[in-house]
């Protein structure tokens, strides 16, 4: 049975004894385990149903703990790390021979962050090692931000939920490498492509990649609830597509008035795109238990978040 608690000590106990455990961060809950234990490791990618060629996240405490984890800092991902962490950015750096290859998939490149989220960060800080912890949900399934979405997914298949309340920020970090010494977003997140390129300057977006991919989250479909989703720009006109079918909407700030439309929930009525990333997940996992025929989400403005979110609906709708 999985258990719920605010007992930091207790996942402490667990993961120094190779067990996992579910951990709040700022973005969403992820599935940790310690990067040097080949059983934690295996076991996450196994609860996850995630395949081994998708590399993992590690988490550390502090950007002073970089130094041990990577072998090379070109100087980007040092403004980088200086500006937003402990923050919802990861960096993909060349990894020290210490780093498994479980971690990496083999690559000779780290993805890392330090998390922005009192409970994992004093967690960290507690254990001896760093932890991998890719999102806690099955592989490809919306990404869990309460404790509970955790709980519903794995029940008895992990053994704690350490329990940090809702994630703000909602969607998970914006990944970046670095292809001759030079930024690139293998992903994007919850820090908007304006913010980063305010630090390096302009910044090439390469975010999909379905062989090898370079960093976790470049897969075609993810982050996908199982009802059917569509993604329009065009709401009317799409309800209309699917007029005798049981339809549930996803919109940004104001709702659209039809019959057909059997529950509707919008994202940010304040017309705040951090406000909607926050409550993308939380309103996917609602619209998902209402057995419904088909989401309909309406396309987000495309600049800042709203790329993001955009990005994180395109592959929800992937069949």
């Amino acid at each position: 049975m999985t258990i719920i608690s605010k007992d930091i000590l207790k996942a402490v106990a667990l993961l120094s004894d190779e067990d996992i455990v579910a951990i709040p961060t700022e973005t969403v809950y992820g599935l940790a385990g310690n990067i040097y234990s080949e059983k934690a490791i295996k076991l996450i990618f196994e609860t996850k149903k995630r395949p081994f060629f998708n590399p993992l996240i590690v988490h550390i405490p502090s950007i002073d703990n970089l130094s041990k984890i990577v072998e090379y800092i070109p100087e980007k991902a040092k403004l980088l790390a200086e500006a937003f962490w402990p923050g919802p950015i990861t960096l993909v750096l060349k990894k020290k021979d210490t780093i498994p290859d479980l971690i990496t998939a083999g690559k000779d490149t780290v993805a890392i962050r330090v998390p922005n989220h009192p409970i994992s960060l004093e967690l960290l800080k507690q254990l001896p090692f760093p932890l991998a912890a890719p999102s806690a949900n099955p592989f490809s399934s919306i990404s869990p931000t309460t404790a509970e979405h955790v709980e519903t997914y794995f029940k008895d298949k992990i053994k704690m939920v350490l329990d940090g309340g809702p994630c703000k920020s909602g969607i998970e970090s914006t990944i970046i490498g670095f292809e001759n010494n030079e930024p690139i977003i293998y992903r994007l997140g919850s820090t908007p492509i304006e913010a980063i390129e305010n630090v390096v300057g302009k910044i090439e977006i390469k975010n999909k990649k379905e062989i090898q991919p370079d960093a976790p989250g470049m897969l075609e479909r993810h982050y996908a609830p199982k009802t059917k989703t569509v993604l329009t720009d065009n709401i009317l006109d799409t309800i209309k597509l699917y007029s005798k079918k049981r339809i549930g909407l996803l919109v940004f700030n104001s709702e659209f008035k039809d019959d057909t439309i059997s529950i509707q929930i919008v994202l940010s009525k304040n017309n705040d795109l951090g406000e909607a990333t926050s409550n993308l997940y939380e309103a996917l996992h609602q619209l998902d238990k209402e057995n419904l025929d088909v989401i309909i989400a309406e396309k987000f403005p495309d600049h800042g978040l709203g790329k993001s979110i955009n990005d994180r609906l395109e592959r929800a709708t992937k069949v």
